[in-house]
């Protein structure tokens, strides 16, 4: 019996982010608007598409300039970013991009992405799927199951990390479900989260390993300032999956995205996507 493919969940920002950076600025449209996040994320996207055959594509996106309810929690969370105005710009087209190809998307006032990607995973691992999902933040890990693998681009190769439970109990020694509780102790410092002072990543397994969960390593420590913290530090970590989507049932429609490509000026990507799959959903 042939395995049933699975979702892929895209980590929209982040893929977003890597194209911006990883795609020549001198990639242009025809007026001179920068147009090299969209086409790197859409050569991107088509590259995995085409290598791991998912069934659909769901891509979650952040809502930039909304605080979420990780910043109410912990005002310095993410703190100090600041963006090129060229990024910010294909980042408010990128969602419409997607939507001309066919793919569902999340994007809701006081969520993340993640919180949109953690949705659609479990949602589909519920419903007897699997899934991928391609990002390179390691908040994801604690989405991780026999049904849900984090695949994630690596510098230097094409070739993609695959997250397996295996795989996190060998980055930090904890099973996926324990990542927010580690994090939480040993602090994450590119979400400006400094954990409970004098904990570091090994201290945090360790602990966890021996007392089970942060909650018995609390109440050990009785009610302490770093109690509170680590508390408050796991709800900050931990996904929300109560945002509300839908998730999709058919492939992209790629001859329809590469119109919307020329539309915003991306001649060559447009060219290579009808070349590649002559211009049809394969």
């Amino acid at each position: 019996m042939e395995q049933a493919r699975p979702l892929l969940v895209v980590d929209g920002d982040n893929l977003a982010h890597r194209a911006y950076h990883s795609t020549p600025k001198s990639v242009v449209a025809p007026d001179g608007s920068p147009i090299n996040a969209l086409v790197g994320f859409i050569g991107m996207l088509q590259r995995i598409w085409l290598e791991e055959k998912p069934r659909a594509v769901f891509v979650g996106w952040d809502t930039l300039g909304v605080d979420t309810y990780r910043n109410k929690l912990w005002p310095a969370y993410q703190s100090g970013r600041v963006f090129d105005r060229e990024i910010v710009q294909q980042l408010n087209v990128l969602p419409t991009l997607c939507e001309a190809f066919g793919l569902a998307y999340g994007k809701e006032a006081g969520y993340e992405a993640d919180d949109m990607m953690g949705r659609s995973a479990t949602q589909e691992a519920a419903n007897g799927g699997t899934a991928l999902i391609l990002t390179t933040d390691k908040d994801a890990y604690q989405l991780v199951t026999d049904r849900i693998t984090v695949i994630s681009p690596q510098r230097g190769t094409r070739e993609l990390e695959r997250v397996t439970p295996h795989r996190v109990v060998e980055k930090f020694g904890v099973l996926p479900e324990m990542v927010p509780e580690f994090k939480a102790l040993s602090g994450d410092s590119s979400d400006k989260i400094p954990g409970v002072k004098g904990i570091g990543p090994q201290s945090a397994a360790r602990l966890l390993l021996k007392h089970g969960c942060l909650d018995n390593i609390v109440e050990e420590w009785g009610p302490t300032t770093e109690a509170q913290l680590a508390l408050m530090f796991r709800e900050v970590c931990t996904m929300r999956l109560d945002a509300q989507i839908e998730l999709p049932t058919d492939p992209p429609d790629w001859a329809s995205g590469a119109k919307a490509l020329r539309l915003l000026g991306a001649n060559s990507m447009a060219d290579r996507i009808e070349s590649l799959v002559g211009g049809t959903n394969a």
